[in-house]
């Protein structure tokens, strides 16, 4: 007997499948101990007695199926199970019907591939806390101004976000963006790069920024955004975006053309943890003012971007993962060599190490420590 109750195995992978749909195999990892939830997957596609814990009822039913192969092998509900949707609130399965065409994906490999991104993003928000279900949340409109978000830290999939309204924007854009976390009165436009090269849509991706704002306006009284995220399964896979971005000389195709600060997120414990950093209320001013006395913090004061100056060094902190602040940083250093260092965690310090290729001294910091002072752990 397979028990489905809240933080269970069983009743994460229901509940995360009731948003996302379909999630891929591959990326159980981010769920928790990947061993036990392959075990839990490979159960719930046997039929099986499966039993609500809170409220005593049972059904037999095989409750997963998986398709595909590889990198593309993918976990849905079994039709018979769907009634276990219900169990987790008595909206989730009319809200999982409706978006996913009564239970009805396409086989193509993109739908998949776009599936899956939206997918490990919603995992990544689920491990940190979030509530990322639509019908827990209170459903966006564009009608008036309201302050319908909560003043926590949630997580609207992209889904949510395209169907408000019945414009012509709200049909063609976030073809990219996979999701928005509002957290203590901002918005970040969420992106999953998986394990390639981050590609922009050019004028799509400012479109798409800017119906987010109209939605965040109207929504949660927000009425700028200049923040993304940026998950993606390696540094390997930043490096090369970075890279990449560093040879393009078009600017509307640079990921930081459009938005001010990116923060990278990697697909993993680490990751969790970063997120939980970047989603404090106020948080750059929070690492900047654990990390160095008031009378050194630049405060945006300086001729080029830098966050203290200490000991006649220029410092930037890279602490909330923001990859294009760590650009400008580059772009200063090339035109004038200042003495200069950048601190960061252990698991960033590879890419930062290679992206700035000498031009300034790296320092590496424990997450524990700062994770230690903050009260997180």
């Amino acid at each position: 007997m397979i028990h489905i109750r809240h933080g269970s195995q069983a009743g994460s992978l229901a509940a995360i499948l009731s948003v996302v749909g379909e999630y891929p195999y591959s990326s159980l990892n981010l769920l928790g101990n990947e061993r036990c939830f392959r075990r839990t997957v490979r159960s719930l596609t046997e039929k099986n007695a499966i039993y609500n814990s809170e409220s005593g009822e049972k059904i037999f039913c095989k409750c997963l199926n998986l398709s595909g192969k590889g990198s593309g092998k993918t976990i849905r509900l079994y039709k018979d199970a769907l009634p276990i949707l219900n169990w987790i609130s008595p909206d989730a399965m009319e809200a999982y019907l409706y978006a996913f065409r009564n239970h009805r994906f396409p086989g193509n490999q993109n739908h998949i591939e776009r599936n899956h991104r939206i997918a490990e993003a919603v995992a990544m928000c689920m491990r940190m806390g979030m509530e990322y279900r639509p019908y827990m949340l209170p459903k966006l409109q564009n009608e008036q101004l309201l302050s319908l978000i909560p003043n926590k830290t949630v997580f609207y999939p992209s889904r949510c976000l395209k169907h408000v309204g019945h414009n012509e924007m709200n049909k063609t854009m976030f073809t990219r963006m996979v999701g928005a976390v509002f957290s203590h009165h901002k918005c970040f436009a969420v992106y999953n790069t998986r394990n390639s090269v981050m590609k922009w849509n050019g004028m799509g991706e400012f479109k798409a920024l800017h119906s987010l704002i109209e939605v965040s306006r109207m929504n949660a009284n927000i009425t700028s955004i200049d923040s993304a995220i940026l998950f993606g399964q390696s540094d390997k896979v930043l490096l090369d975006t970075l890279m990449a971005n560093d040879q393009n000389k078009r600017v509307e195709f640079r990921f930081d053309s459009i938005y001010r600060h990116i923060h990278f997120i990697p697909l993993d414990e680490n990751g969790v943890r970063l997120l939980r950093l970047i989603c404090l209320e106020e948080a750059s001013k929070t690492l900047l003012d654990l990390l160095f006395e008031s009378d050194s913090i630049a405060n945006g004061l300086g001729l080029f971007e830098y966050d203290a100056y200490v000991n006649q060094k220029y410092i930037l902190s890279h602490l909330d993962g923001d990859v294009t602040r760590l650009i400008r940083f580059k772009e200063a250093l090339l035109s004038n060599r200042y003495d200069s260092e950048v601190i960061c965690f252990d698991f960033q310090a590879d890419y930062v190490n290679a992206f700035l290729a000498g031009l300034a001294t790296v320092k590496v910091i424990e997450m524990s420590l700062v994770e230690t002072e903050l009260g997180l752990i």
